[in-house]
């Protein structure tokens, strides 16, 4: 890899003329770069697509190419993508669905709005795995049509699929109503009963199979992963879903838990069963009613109840009471990102620093609250109000000089931080190197303390990318040991045109 021509591909200052070259000389990764420029030129957009297929194809999906820019014979993938976003040709598609190559009319099988004879010409595809591709994203009527495929895996990605019609869905779980699938992958590939372990001591051509798929003649590795997607799936109605909430397969279950639109019979199953995972889901649905909640939150699983303190539906004192015992952290909870004024007040004058904790996470409390938060004397409340916009200088060092190394990293983060104070956070002693880091990432970073974040192994290729950054320091980082270092500074908007031009073929 060559760190300093990726670097100078994404550099914003790069002059255009000097795109033009690095094009030229462009492997993968710098055409990578190139293609995610946002001031690429038409002109120069063509002349990456035309070097290297898989630009071309990020090119399409980024909007950067039409159909008049694509010959799909010289260019197939690309015409793919063309047609993944909309913007191909529907003659592109017929000749796409008969194309030798399999995954390439997969691929297709996957694009929207294709024409009616090239989803049926689709459907009647001899590998299986076109047709599953199309039935996973086809539209209602081919769906239902594809539901009665005779290949199971045809009927799992049907069952996958939003766009089936529920009717379908329920017979696909229910089994009634459409004829018996007679084939799998497994029984496919190997004589049944089999079941597929991998791997095999030799090369086998099942060995494309998941772990455990098995088949005894009724393909039912395949059939309980059909169920799986149709328990999944929005669509399907809840009446038949509910009736696999006591199912002896775990994952059947769990498939349910974050349903919203089951009665609460099965919430109450769902929530006395005896995987922790299961009964997490469900904490966490915002369908639950508060009853099935503060059952839940007497689990004995502290991930149980860290998954119901993220419900935006938990009532608020029931989160309070799990504060201090659910593990959550300094992170915003959809329940307090909610809470109104008066409850906002309350919270601030919780005697329990864990609640005030958490309501520190919001960025936009009344000034009053916020700035009575950051006088609390609690290390981990003011971790968590640190970063709060608005905060004056005056405050956010007085929590430096309250508790050090346990807030450091915290002020630094603050957007309204001071050059001053930033330069102060790197002269603090001991050293606190994540507070390095993100001093170096700071839009206020002053060249003093970015001098003192390149003495950080983690911090340097951060600094070095800074635009506030010494001139001086970001050339003698171009030949930096560490290709990251080089490389961040070669993007450097700050380096200076006649270095560029030095450094470009």
């Amino acid at each position: 890899m060559n760190h300093i021509l990726r670097g100078l591909a994404a550099n914003p200052a790069l002059p255009a003329e000097l795109v033009d070259r690095l094009i030229t000389v462009a492997d993968d990764e710098i055409a990578a770069e190139l293609a995610a420029r946002p001031d690429l030129g038409r002109a120069q957009a063509l002349a990456l697509a035309a070097r290297d297929e898989d630009t071309a194809v990020r090119l399409a999906y980024e909007g950067r190419l039409t159909s008049a820019d694509i010959d799909p014979v010289a260019q197939p993938q690309a015409a793919l993508a063309l047609l993944d976003t909309g913007a191909g040709l529907p003659e592109w598609a017929r000749r796409f669905a008969t194309d030798p190559v399999t995954e390439r009319r997969a691929k297709l099988a996957a694009c929207p709005d294709l024409p009616p004879d090239v989803t049926d010409t689709l459907a009647a595809d001899s590998e299986i795995a076109v047709v599953a591709e199309l039935a996973l994203w086809t539209t209602p009527d081919m769906a239902a049509r594809l539901a009665r495929h005779p290949h199971a895996e045809v009927r799992r990605a049907v069952a996958a699929n939003e766009a089936t019609p529920p009717a379908v869905l329920e017979m696909l779980l229910a089994g009634d109503g459409l004829p018996p699938a007679r084939r799998c992958l497994v029984c496919d590939r190997e004589r049944t009963p089999a079941a597929h372990a991998r791997p095999h001591p030799h090369p086998h051509p099942a060995d494309d199979l998941p772990p455990g798929a098995f088949c005894t003649g009724s393909h039912e590795s395949t059939v309980h992963d059909m169920w799986r997607q149709a328990l999944s799936n929005p669509a399907t109605p809840a009446p038949a879903a509910a009736g696999f909430a006591g199912h002896s397969s775990a994952l059947l279950r769990w498939s349910l838990a974050g349903r919203p639109d089951l009665p609460p019979e099965v919430w109450g199953r769902l929530a006395d069963d005896p995987l922790p995972g299961i009964r997490g889901d469900l904490a966490e649905n915002p369908a639950v009613d508060a009853t099935h909640l503060r059952a839940l939150a007497t689990d004995v699983s502290p991930d149980v109840r860290r998954s119901l303190a993220h419900n935006p539906r938990v009532p608020l004192d029931l989160l309070t009471s799990l504060a201090g015992t659910a593990r959550i952290g300094a992170t915003l909870l959809p329940r307090i990102a909610a809470a109104t004024p008066a409850e906002v007040e309350n919270l601030a004058k919780s005697p329990d620093p864990a609640v005030r904790m958490l309501l520190a996470a919001r960025r936009d409390l009344p000034p009053g609250t916020r700035d009575a938060l950051a006088a609390d004397t609690d290390a981990k409340v003011l971790k968590s109000i640190a970063p709060h916009p608005g905060l004056s200088e005056a405050r956010l060092r007085d929590m430096i000089d309250r508790h050090g190394v346990r807030v450091l990293a915290k002020v630094a983060t603050n957007p309204d931080a001071s050059p001053s104070l930033l330069e102060h956070v790197t002269r603090h002693d001991p050293p606190v190197p994540k507070a390095f880091r993100e001093v170096a990432r700071h839009r206020n970073a002053t060249a003093p303390a970015l001098l003192a974040c390149l003495t950080d192994r983690q911090a340097r290729p951060m600094a070095a990318a800074h635009p506030s950054l010494p001139v001086s320091a970001i050339v003698e980082l171009l030949s930096d040991a560490e290709g990251r270092v080089a490389e961040a500074a070669a993007a450097n908007p700050s380096l200076p045109p006649a270095m560029m031009l030095k450094l470009t073929p």
